[in-house]
């Protein structure tokens, strides 16, 4: 399959469906007095309902999200859905973005224009980017292998050939977070070469730190520790049944909007620096077209199995040693110790940005933006 252009085109059929639901959801009871600690809250996820079937217009989101370049192309006979669009620089350089979960490709619709024409916004024109973001395999609009799941290492295989073969570019920038940040350092592990550096917003959940004894670890390791087993124990639920029994949770999700959203806007809530405020970090509008991506293509599903792949068959990551720029969110999930980090990859840049959560691409673009064209300005040459 070459590349060919691709818009995003919704049936009819498809939101005539979506409304009947919406209009005869119904909503579980909730205790008198709590908000969300149980939960996404009952009366916020009505409210948002309202607004999805009032005011919510997919056809003018639709229309915006076809101004971007976007394309189709079969990898390794996967059908991979990106957006490519050309840097407005001297010499722009190829940068790969890759999302995570449960977000989608439209967690950089703001840092992509930031990223290809810089001048726009008060940076350099020398320092554009041409910027790729694919949808994911098992998300949005990429195809979802009939047989077998794909884990992170599996999709960096796919990248990698992406930007190379059907692309055409000899090295490249990539850059990511949750999910994405995995793929991100997997294409640095297995091809080094075609690199010229990897930026990241977080490096996931360190499991050899979990694994090891107490005595073994530094006071920050230790810390470290202590935090993500506490993260795990009260929030990990979902990555517990998304790593187990995710076709289970699919027919409920895949079935009901309403719980779908209720399922993503917990974990945007709760992962974003928005100190229990969605309306601080994210219009509902953006809210809503992320989860539109999922209903409209059935994926929730599909991108729950990548959980289960990446517990069950995702090979282990050995040291990295690509150049590799870290910019820390202070309300992100949980922070990595730098000793840690320092001895596994490659760090020639650690920042803490002075806001942002685990969606930093979507909550603060500007602040990312920057970040990203500093790290890459020592490895334009």
């Amino acid at each position: 399959m070459t590349i060919e252009r691709f818009n995003i085109k919704v049936s009819d059929e498809v939101l005539e469906d979506l409304k009947y639901r919406l209009n005869h959801a119904r909503f579980p009871e909730q205790l008198e007095g709590i908000g969300f600690e149980r939960g996404t809250d009952l009366n916020y996820l009505k409210s948002l309902v309202d607004y999805w079937k009032e005011d919510f217009d997919w056809r003018a989101q639709e229309e915006e999200l076809n101004r971007f370049s976007q394309f189709h192309c079969d990898v390794d006979g996967i059908d991979i859905h990106f957006i490519h669009e050309r840097g407005k620089g001297p010499n722009p350089i190829p940068i790969i973005l890759t999302h995570g979960w449960p977000d989608s490709f439209l967690r950089y619709k703001k840092l992509i224009p930031m990223l290809t024409d810089p001048a726009s916004y008060g940076g350099n024109p020398d320092e554009s980017f041409d910027v790729i973001v694919p949808s994911v395999p098992n998300f949005g609009f990429s195809s979802q292998p009939k047989h077998g799941g794909m884990n992170n290492s599996q999709v960096s295989e796919l990248w990698a050939k992406l930007m190379t073969e059907k692309l055409g570019y000899s090295k490249f920038a990539a850059a990511g977070g949750d999910i994405g940040s995995g793929v991100t350092r997997y294409l640095a592990l297995n091809h080094p070469e075609l690199l010229i550096g990897i930026h990241l917003t977080d490096i996931g959940i360190i499991k050899d730190l979990l694994a090891s004894q107490d005595e073994m670890l530094s006071e920050e390791e230790l810390q470290y520790k202590k935090n993500a087993t506490s993260w795990i124990s009260n929030e990990g639920a979902y990555m517990s049944i998304q790593s187990t029994k995710p076709q289970t949770l699919a027919f409920g999700l895949s079935d009901s909007p309403v719980g779908l959203a209720a399922w993503i806007i917990e974990k945007f809530r709760g992962w974003s620096d928005c100190n229990g405020d969605l309306d601080k970090s994210f219009s509902k509008d953006e809210l809503l077209t992320n989860i539109m991506i999922y209903w409209i293509t059935n994926t929730i599903g599909s991108s729950a199995n990548m959980y289960y792949e990446n517990v069950h068959s995702l090979p282990p990551l050995g040291p990295i040693k690509v150049p590799t720029g870290i910019a820390l969110l202070p309300a992100d999930i949980l922070l990595p110790p730098r000793e840690w980090a320092e001895k596994n990859l490659n760090i020639t840049r650690w920042t803490t940005l002075p806001r942002g959560g685990h969606f930093t691409a979507m909550e603060e673009p500007e602040l990312l933006a920057e970040e990203i064209r500093t790290f890459f300005r020592t490895y334009r040459s």
